[in-house]
């Protein structure tokens, strides 16, 4: 069979790579194609678009960039026209694969959406458009099943990719050694894929390790990203930059430091206390304000339902204010220990591995009987 895979950002190429992976096992003549990865290009085919030439964050850098999104549009839709695939998967990425899916329904080709646009948090009536295009949605949040069901759909919950990623891990048992670290306790950076969150956010990071000299800050790096991309915000600190070792990373951090987003409940997977940062444009905070409906930013808080991590966001979200959660996640044993076990009881909520596989057995089943209906 022919798969066309597009993911538009880093957490998109990780669960894109997963899922070709668990695809191949189902699949021994699976032949791929997408807009991904380093990650995905990892797995085989051919990759047609990086996603760090797609991710764009907020409302007015989506303004600014049109014409780049219309060409990566147009690339797109000429690519799977040509190619023809016996399915086209979208990762996520809702602005950019919801247009997509549109598109391909007209041409007939089957159309497999993982991970669901969160439009239970804002512009509930994108539902229609899913309905309307989709044929088969997978949700990695068990809320979302009941959601759908209130707009007449049927979905699969298959687990949260994220747990695939994690079980399918190497610890590095030499990490320390390995990456030069010495013995302070660490505390980890996770500024983001994207390089509006650089701009925003890391330097405020890196003016809190000011503050804890007794600790040893730690970058995890985007794979986007090269050393140079950090450099002019870390100056002459002696903060290392590791790429490809945020788990390894997170398995010896002492708290976090975390830009809302997937590395969020990565974190809190791997029990590492955090504080969740995030800043955009004012004008795209502001119209966000306005239409989302959810109550947090995190995914730790949205799937328990409470606020288990401080998020700090835009104009509380200063140098004064990180450092003031650090030194509790730091220096609060019952702070510190009341966010630990609301991790326990959301990895229990979370379920087992197997997202992947879930995912891929359910697209060629669902092939395999298009297949028997034509015939």
């Amino acid at each position: 069979m022919k798969y066309y895979l597009i993911a538009g950002e880093a957490s998109g190429d990780l669960h894109g790579a997963n899922l070709m992976r668990a695809l191949k096992k189902e699949d021994a003549e699976a032949d791929f194609r997408f807009f991904g990865g380093d990650l995905m290009k990892a797995q085989g085919g051919k990759l047609e678009k990086h996603y760090s030439e797609m991710a764009f964050m907020g409302f007015l850098e989506v303004l600014i960039h049109v014409r780049a999104i219309f060409r990566n549009l147009k690339q797109a839709k000429k690519a799977i026209l040509d190619y023809h695939p016996d399915a086209l998967i979208l990762i996520d990425f809702p602005g950019f694969n919801l247009k997509i899916a549109s598109f391909a329904k007209k041409h007939g080709i089957r159309v497999f959406y993982y991970i669901s646009p969160k439009v239970w948090a804002w512009n509930q009536k994108r539902v229609l458009s899913i309905k309307k295009n989709v044929d088969q949605l997978f949700c990695i949040f068990p809320f979302e099943v009941d959601f759908y069901k209130t707009w007449g759909m049927d979905v699969h919950y298959v687990g949260n990719p994220l747990l695939d990623a994690i079980a399918a891990h190497h610890t590095d048992s030499q990490f320390r050694v390995n990456q030069a670290l010495g013995e302070q306790q660490i505390i980890a950076l996770l500024p983001g894929s994207r390089r509006q969150e650089l701009k925003r956010l890391l330097t405020d990071m890196l003016q809190v390790s000011d503050d804890f000299p007794d600790y040893q800050f730690v970058i995890a790096g985007a794979p986007s990203f090269i050393i140079d991309d950090y450099q002019p915000f870390i100056g002459g600190r002696q903060i290392p930059v590791l790429f490809d070792q945020t788990y390894n990373l997170l398995l010896h951090a002492k708290a976090a430091i975390v830009t809302s987003g997937t590395a969020t409940l990565e974190t809190a997977l791997f029990k590492v206390p955090q504080v969740v940062v995030y800043k955009g444009g004012r004008i795209s905070v502001a119209i966000a304000r306005l239409l989302v409906k959810i109550k947090f930013i995190s995914l730790v808080n949205l799937i328990m339902g409470q606020e288990i991590v401080k998020e700090l966001i835009q104009e509380n979200c200063t140098p004064k204010s990180i450092k003031m959660e650090l030194e509790r996640l730091l220096q609060d044993s019952f702070y510190r220990g009341q966010m630990l076990g609301h991790y326990d009881q959301l990895v229990e909520r979370m379920g087992e591995p197997g997202a992947s596989n879930r995912v891929a057995k359910l697209v060629v089943h669902y092939l395999g009987n298009s297949l028997k209906r034509s015939e």
